[in-house]
Order: C-alpha cells, then sequence, then structure tokens
C-alpha cells in the first residue's frame, strides 16, 4: 500500500538559543516534548549561548529553558502566553510551506 505524501506534513528544522554564561546545565522543554525535563538537553558553545534544533511540524508550540533546575523564559522571544502555574510561557509559531 502506497503512503499518501500530501497528508504528511514537512517538519522544519527550528533552533532555540538561549545565552546563560555561568549554567552547568540547560534544558529546553515544551509541549512539543511532553514537558519532559531532561528530553532536549542543550549544547554550550563555549562562549556562553547554549542551543537546540528540533524538527518541528508546522504548528504554535510552547515552552520555556531550564537553567540549572530553573525555569527561564526566553528573553529573545517576546512571544508568550499565560500557563496554568500563574507564570508565562515562550510561544515559537512553525509555519507551513
Amino acid at each position: 500500500m502506497k503512503q499518501n505524501q500530501g497528508s504528511k506534513k514537512k517538519r522544519k528544522r527550528t533552533v532555540f538559543t538561549i545565552t546563560a554564561d555561568n549554567a552547568r546545565n540547560v534544558y529546553l522543554v515544551g509541549d512539543f516534548n511532553g514537558w519532559d525535563i531532561k528530553k532536549h538537553p542543550m549544547k554550550p558553545d563555549g562562549n556562553g549561548t547554549w542551543s537546540k534544533t528540533l524538527l518541528l511540524e508546522p504548528g504554535t508550540y510552547q515552552y520555556k529553558f531550564l537553567v540549572n533546575d530553573r525555569w527561564q523564559l526566553d528573553p529573545g522571544n517576546d512571544l508568550r502566553c499565560f500557563n496554568c502555574f500563574g507564570t508565562f510561557n515562550n510561544i515559537v509559531n512553525v509555519a507551513a510551506d
């Protein structure tokens, strides 16, 4: 049986970065990974910037960073929404082609 290629959503490379000079560990956490705090460790570049690249299907996602076990918003992204804990999450929109 042949798959219908038209119904498959193309995932897009999405890069997340944060500057955290003195961080020991940084994780990318969001609804794209079930808010699993250990699933997406970020890699340091040696100059204080941490990054993680994900392949995400088009859509809108909420996320935060966990820096040294403390939640932190993305200072480079002003798109935010209120969450159920009385704080905010960042929003990223992945556009379809």
